[in-house]
């Protein structure tokens, strides 16, 4: 399913009866929608929750950005020198369109969750729209402040290196990279194998992922923000994270009064299976409690 939103058209399912209350979720850098497992999916609807998957722009089959005149090459690094920098889009767009979806599902009030760059997103959404957020669950995120949540020196060559285009390098690859982010308790390699054979065959654009990258290093710090809501909030955090340390996660946590603070033990920038059963418990607690 499409929706259009302000000249963006964005790539939906939904699981679950759309009486019960919204759950979002989003999804991080280069992640297309079918990254948010079936089966933790199923896990929230079964909680209650109508949940709601999509890709961001850049990404799946949303709109792809590609007439925008910046060369992101240059701007990116720009970004990591600290010079003036250009970009297509900030967070804040990707925001607007996420917030656009819920529009179009006629969805006034909704609970976000976010992993990643997706745990961005949803924050930038709530401290748009408050109003409109029930809960904040933020995973494996951080709230763009340059002393916290920085990836370590081996995350960033991955982060940086070139995809393969071939269908089964590709494959190998995001294989032996989630080996590397999950850390060496919980990677899933088969897991990893289907979705990137899934993903490459859905929509292979690697190009989309760099201006993704770009809108992240550009965005400014949500700390001010975050510091301002009055939204309940759950942060969750993997304890060996090596993309987004885990300082990133507690400097959100602390920027949200009264949030809850879920560390995941020798995890790291992933959602395992083995911990899915507690952190829909935790999701569904928060969403008890702000009705409550």
């Amino acid at each position: 399913m499409r929706a259009a939103t302000d000249g963006i058209e964005i790539e939906y399912e939904t699981h679950g009866d759309p009486a019960d209350p919204t759950l979002l979720l989003v999804h991080g850098l280069g992640a297309q929608l079918l990254s948010w497992h079936p089966d933790f999916c199923e896990g929230l609807v079964d909680r209650g929750f109508h949940v709601v998957r999509f890709d961001n722009r850049d990404v799946g089959l949303s709109t792809k950005i590609e007439d925008h005149g910046t060369d992101v090459l240059a701007s990116m690094m720009a970004a990591f020198s600290g010079g003036p920098v250009e970009a297509p889009y900030v967070l804040a767009d990707m925001a607007a369109d996420a917030w656009g979806l819920l529009d179009h599902l006629g969805v006034d009030r909704a609970h976000l969750m976010g992993a990643s760059m997706g745990g961005m997103i949803v924050q930038q959404m709530a401290i748009d729209r408050p109003d409109r957020t029930l809960t904040l669950t933020s995973h494996m995120s951080t709230t763009g402040d340059p002393d916290v949540g920085q990836p370590s020196p081996d995350a960033v060559s991955l982060l940086l290196a070139e995809s393969p285009t071939e269908r089964e390098a590709y494959i190998e690859r995001e294989v032996a990279n989630s080996r590397f982010l999950s850390g060496p308790v919980h990677a899933d390699d088969d897991w990893a194998r289907e979705k990137a054979a899934q993903a490459y065959d859905r929509c292979f654009y690697p190009e989309g992922v760099a201006r993704q990258l770009l809108a992240i290093l550009v965005s400014p710090p949500r700390s001010a923000g975050l510091r301002a809501l009055e939204v309940p909030a759950l942060v969750i955090h993997g304890d060996i994270d090596p993309l987004v340390d885990v300082s990133g996660g507690e400097r959100t946590a602390e920027c949200l009064e009264g949030s809850e603070f879920l560390r995941l033990e020798d995890t790291g920038h992933d959602l395992p299976r083995y911990y899915w059963a507690s952190v829909i418990q935790h999701v569904t607690a928060l969403a008890s409690r702000a009705a409550g």
